[in-house]
């Protein structure tokens, strides 16, 4: 059974445990290996999910939820022209159907001008439409700040600066155990065991 020593070991190659890893490779020199069970990096959520960069918009106006958002999608932007990588900023429409609906549409505004929002629009009903012809409400919120990224292209980029930075990301590699020693963790895998 093959076996193999790092000082840190992160379970998971989706875009937390990339992230994760890529943190820890520019703030000290352990040595490092990223486990994903997969054959693939971001096999599962990160490479499936809507890749929607969220704007900020629906969290209540300075609770760590809006500053991790805010602060997210700026951080997002960056990593990915820094990489070379397309987003699309298409914004989204919030659509009220319903007088009942106003207030709720009018709460939204407020907090994202106070989360930072640039650029919030309120459309009438003929402007909901020429924005999205099959949509239809009586008011609606346009939110230009909202964006698209390819998340798996993301984790993956993630993973090349990973490597490059002397840690090892390994695929294939599902832990079956973990356990503690007088002198660390043990994590057996059907393919060795990591120290």
């Amino acid at each position: 059974m093959n076996s193999s020593s790092y000082e840190i070991a992160v379970i998971g190659g989706g875009i937390v445990g990339m992230a994760t890893a890529m943190a820890l490779t520019s703030r000290n020199r352990s040595s490092l290996i990223v486990l994903e069970a997969e054959n693939r990096i971001a096999a599962h959520q990160s490479g499936n999910n809507s890749g929607v960069i969220h704007s900020g918009l629906y969290y209540r106006p300075g609770s760590l939820k809006a500053q991790n958002c805010v602060e997210g999608r700026e951080e997002m932007h960056r990593f990915c022209e820094a990489h070379g990588i397309p987003v699309e900023r298409p914004g989204k429409i919030v659509v009220a159907t319903q007088n009942s609906e106003l207030p709720a549409l009018e709460e939204l505004e407020r907090r994202g001008k106070a989360n930072g929002l640039q650029g919030l629009t309120r459309l009438r009903p003929e402007e909901i439409r020429e924005h999205e012809p099959h949509v239809s409400g009586i008011a609606g919120l346009l939110v230009r700040e909202t964006g698209i990224v390819d998340y798996g292209r993301v984790t993956q980029v993630m993973a090349n600066g990973v490597g490059e930075a002397g840690a090892t990301v390994r695929t294939g590699a599902r832990g079956d155990r973990c356990r503690r020693t007088s002198d660390g963790l043990v994590l057996e895998r059907s393919a060795g065991v990591i120290h």
